[in-house]
């Protein structure tokens, strides 16, 4: 990874880092780290055919990304619970009313999807995909910071010496669009810059953060691009790692790595952090798909024994979210009749294997057999 522009320059966390080293680093990756690489490629490849396994990519994806949400939103934190976030989900009305947290979480989800759409329709990650994504996670017409904006990264309010500054952005005429520009050339010129795309998403994760492109939400933008790079470099056939797990578990790690990179350009300690994190992130992806698919299965099988009706189809519904609204079932079964619906819905639970939750006039089916695996 030799960069000819790479030169070791001061740093002043009080000074707009405009000398931010243009991309790819001068750092050559060691045995460890190609080691670490080997073990991440391996877990990442096995995630990847084990999505081939799903009877609907799409239905439990979306189960997963709303994990990946909530996670994501939590590092910044933007905290709600679980059962906030499952009502809002099932139901556009709910969503509506959200609570601000809730619905934040629900913003990232849907600019997840948006830029995946993007990706499959242009084939690439543009500046103008990036942007979109950014709006979507902060239902913002914003673009890119002014170079007026006096943007920077300080301590949190728990940290030791709360609100001290500890990292002041690139700021300036040009200077943003430049550098993302570089970045993006970096992440989609293969030819110029052949490193394995395992090892660009890592660099590029740190550039992205260091350029800080926008005002707020570039830790939320950021940690989408990661999922879509690997999935235009086809390490993934759909954007499911879920790495804002880990991040949450090893955060004082991630921002020191972090640190680390642009206080001393030591960029072995920061690849060997995102690559663990996607190894284990892939491993646990994994597990989950396969609890997943294994009650499914299950559910299936005892579903159909018990209830003359159930079906594929019912059961897929059952899994599509962990909370869902009887008329889900409805449109699947075809069923309009109220009383009938009802009743449908009266069997399912008395045979255990839906649950109600009651919130206010609303009735709420919980697929609890679901619930316990996401949150596990």
């Amino acid at each position: 990874m030799k960069n000819e522009h790479d030169e070791r320059v001061p740093f002043d966390r009080l000074v707009p880092y405009n000398q931010l080293p243009l991309l790819p680093p001068a750092y050559q990756p060691d045995a460890e780290v190609l080691l670490k690489w080997g073990y991440a490629s391996r877990e990442l490849a096995g995630l990847n055919k084990n999505l081939l396994r799903l009877p609907n990519p799409v239905m439990l994806i979306n189960t997963i990304s709303l994990q990946e949400a909530k996670s994501s939103s939590e590092i910044e934190n933007i905290f709600t619970t679980d059962d906030e976030l499952y009502k809002a989900l099932s139901d556009s009305v709910k969503e509506d009313n959200a609570n601000p947290a809730t619905k934040e979480v629900l913003r990232y989800r849907e600019a997840l999807w948006a830029g995946y759409n993007d990706l499959t329709k242009k084939g690439i990650i543009d500046k103008a995909a990036i942007i979109k994504i950014y709006r979507k996670v902060k239902d913002t017409a914003q673009g890119i910071r002014p170079p007026q904006s006096n943007v920077v990264i300080r301590r949190g309010e728990s940290e030791f010496r709360s609100g001290e500054v500890i990292y002041t952005p690139p700021q300036g005429k040009d200077i943003i669009e430049s550098k993302l520009e570089n970045l993006l050339k970096y992440m989609h010129d293969d030819e110029t810059y052949p490193q394995d795309p395992l090892l660009k998403m890592a660099v590029a994760h740190y550039q992205f953060e260091a350029i800080h492109p926008f005002s707020d939400g570039n830790g939320r933008t950021g940690r989408i691009l990661n999922l879509l790079f690997l999935v235009n470099k086809t390490l993934l056939n759909q954007p499911v790692l879920y790495l804002s797990k880990y991040i949450i578990e090893h955060k004082e790690d991630y921002y020191y790595n972090l640190g680390l990179v642009t206080q001393r350009q030591s960029w072995k300690e920061w690849l060997l952090y995102m690559l663990t994190a996607v190894e284990q992130t892939a491993r646990r992806s994994n597990r989950i798909i396969d609890d997943i698919i294994s009650q499914m299965a299950a559910t299936l099988k005892y579903g159909k024994e018990e209830l003359k009706w159930y079906n594929k189809e019912i059961n897929e519904v059952i899994f599509s979210q962990p909370y869902i609204k009887a008329r889900a079932i409805g449109q699947v079964l075809e069923k309009t009749s109220r009383t009938t619906l009802t009743k449908y819905m009266a069997e399912l639970t008395s045979k255990g294997i839906l649950t109600t939750k009651q919130d206010g006039k609303e009735v709420f089916y919980v697929n609890a057999d679901l619930v316990r695996i996401l949150e596990e």
